[in-house]
């Protein structure tokens, strides 16, 4: 198990790196699950929400659409280069109720209770202690307000992620599987119990099964550039990058593959007003 300072660092590097394939057009999976995570929050007018892991807007941008002027959106990420996206996307938009910055969901520096919704969408597995991540989100949720966490499911992105990690390990047997921490909770009951150990009592957790279009072996590549995958090809020299490169091209074109697994989760949680009070005076 790494720890949380190399886990940050990982992230950043790979989300970085990942920033400029991240809205590629054939990667329509960022928007699809941050926009569903949105409606099935269903944000009041006027709400303030914070999104944390927000990359570049996928859940943020529909977000500060659906709260309107007098609300407010602060998406926090880790990557620099998919927050510039971010902002780009909002002036694009002529969204003035968001902001984006650079920040730790360990250490959010915000005041307790100041979010009628916090949201985490593929995020929350990228610690080493969940829960401890888990708390630090609930902290900031007001009373009557909402948490949304959404992680990946099961078999994610196969059969093609079995591809991907079996030219890896041909090439760097030591970076077979080495970042995939979206395994670590991906059913609802895994997500229920994380919940749970971190206080956060009665969550709805739902498993939806998908598929993510391959229309071509460009746009499985554009995947794996554009995703957590980028920080494994990374480490990679440029003879095995490409050997990497052409192995996947390779197996998309000769399975005849049409999409891959795309299977989430999403879980919400309500903050009682009762429970907030109850745990205020144990504390007191």
């Amino acid at each position: 198990m790494s720890t949380p300072g190399e886990a940050k660092a990982n992230a950043a590097a790979t989300y970085n790196s990942a920033a400029d394939f991240y809205d590629d057009p054939a990667n329509s999976f960022w928007d699809r699950f941050g926009r569903t995570t949105i409606e099935r929050l269903r944000p009041h007018l006027g709400a303030r929400i914070l999104d944390v892991c927000c990359g570049s807007g996928a859940s943020a941008i529909p977000a500060a659409e659906k709260v309107g002027p007098k609300g407010f959106i602060l998406g926090i990420d880790l990557a620099e280069n998919l927050l510039e996206r971010a902002r780009m996307k909002a002036r694009d938009r002529g969204l003035q109720n968001v902001e984006f910055r650079v920040g730790d969901m360990l250490d959010l520096r915000l005041p307790k209770s100041e979010f009628d919704a916090v949201v985490c969408v593929f995020g929350i597995f990228f610690v080493p202690d969940m829960s401890a991540a888990v708390r630090a989100l609930w902290h900031v949720v007001r009373p009557g307000g909402k948490l949304a966490i959404t992680t990946w499911g099961p078999r994610f992105f196969e059969p093609a992620s079995t591809a991907f990690w079996n030219a890896i390990r041909e090439v760097r047997p030591d970076l077979y599987k080495g970042f995939n921490p979206w395994d670590r909770i991906c059913d609802p009951p895994s997500v229920r119990a994380l919940l749970s150990e971190a206080g956060v009592e009665q969550a709805i957790a739902v498993a939806e099964a998908g598929a993510h279009p391959i229309p071509s072996p460009d746009a499985w590549w554009a995947a794996v550039l554009g995703s957590g995958y980028r920080g494994t090809l990374e480490q990679l020299d440029a003879n095995a990058r490409e050997q990497v490169r052409t192995a996947n091209l390779n197996y998309i074109i000769h399975s005849g593959i049409r999409s891959v697994e795309a299977n989430v989760v999403y879980a919400v949680a309500t903050k009682t007003r009762s429970t907030s009070a109850r745990r205020e005076r144990v504390r007191s």
